[in-house]
């Protein structure tokens, strides 16, 4: 009679002793942080980076080009301040490997002072266009609500503004300068990258790592500056050789429409509008070198700019 009674009873604390055992605790929020996966490394960046032949292809033209323009006039001098119309519109020959333009400038000269011009406004722009629409797009993302939705009305509104028109206006009523045309691209084309950090924050922002970062009392700034905007540096990476790229391309288009710098400065765009005007007489050392530069920057920078998007991209591990 006592051995049945406690028969039951042991039986009881067992069970209560395994499900004690195989019950799961409670998260802690600390360790919430370990679930995300890591960004690659650069070392792994670079080994996939240098397996794409075209990566490899565009940073090597866009190396080559770099050296072309800040190198170049270090070994190649010339002058590019006092015209010389005695030598000018001469053929490509002894003394002048591209021959001279209208001004009697040395073309191959001239085309790497235009470069250095068009790269510098190109990477400052690229510069504003990412810093601005970074933050921009991480605070709408984070907060999102009321405020998530008037600040993308805010970028609708202005996409729906012409580019080109209002640029052409702003050169038409004030002298353009290098930073000016910096700062006016870069003023535009941060509304492409706010919607695209905008849309991955809004993924980000219900992963374990922010919650958890929420739980330990973290504000908005840091979630911002510490957890979101660093596992969006791939975006962030690629984008900025494309807005490279299309800076670059605006440059050329305004030049190509005279709205460019003026002399003393020059830029491939104006090269190539002044070298069109000679189209009819057959001075191709006048369009066709400075187009190929412009070309094959654009190219470079969109073939590094796609393997680099393939390298940072974790997706398919």
């Amino acid at each position: 009679m006592t051995a049945s009674n406690h028969e039951p009873a042991a039986a009881v604390a067992a069970e209560a002793v395994v499900q004690t055992s195989t019950a799961k605790p409670e998260p802690d929020p600390t360790t919430l942080i370990a679930v995300t996966r890591p960004p690659r490394s650069f070392r792994a960046v670079l080994r996939t980076l240098m397996r794409n032949k075209l990566g490899v292809t565009g940073a090597s033209i866009l190396v080559a080009l770099v050296l072309f323009c800040f190198v170049g006039p270090l070994v190649y001098r010339t002058n590019q301040t006092d015209v010389d119309l005695l030598n000018a519109a001469l053929p490509p020959g002894d003394g002048y490997p591209l021959g001279t333009d209208s001004n009697g400038f040395d073309v191959l000269g001239r085309m790497m002072l235009g470069g250095q011009v068009s790269l510098q406004i190109g990477l400052l722009a690229a510069l504003v266009a990412t810093v601005v629409g970074t933050i921009y797009g991480a605070i709408a993302g984070l907060v999102g609500g009321v405020l998530d939705g008037f600040m993308m009305r805010v970028v609708d509104t202005l996409l729906a503004i012409p580019f080109m028109f209002f640029v052409l206006i702003l050169s038409a009523r004030f002298t353009a300068t290098p930073v000016s045309l910096a700062l006016v691209i870069g003023g535009f084309s941060w509304l492409v990258i706010a919607r695209l950090i905008r849309s991955e924050v809004l993924s980000l922002r219900v992963r374990e790592f922010v919650l958890a970062a929420r739980l330990m009392g973290a504000k908005n700034r840091r979630l911002i500056f510490t957890h979101l905007i660093p596992n969006t540096v791939g975006v962030i990476v690629v984008n900025v050789t494309f807005q490279v790229a299309d800076a670059i391309l605006t440059i050329a288009a305004l030049g190509f429409l005279g709205f460019g710098l003026t002399y003393p400065v020059t830029d491939w765009g104006s090269q190539l509008s002044a070298g069109v005007t000679f189209i009819a007489s057959d001075y191709w050392w006048l369009i066709y070198p400075v187009g190929a530069c412009i070309v094959l920057t654009v190219l470079a920078l969109n073939l590094l700019g796609d393997a680099l998007r393939d390298a940072l991209d974790r997706r398919g591990e």
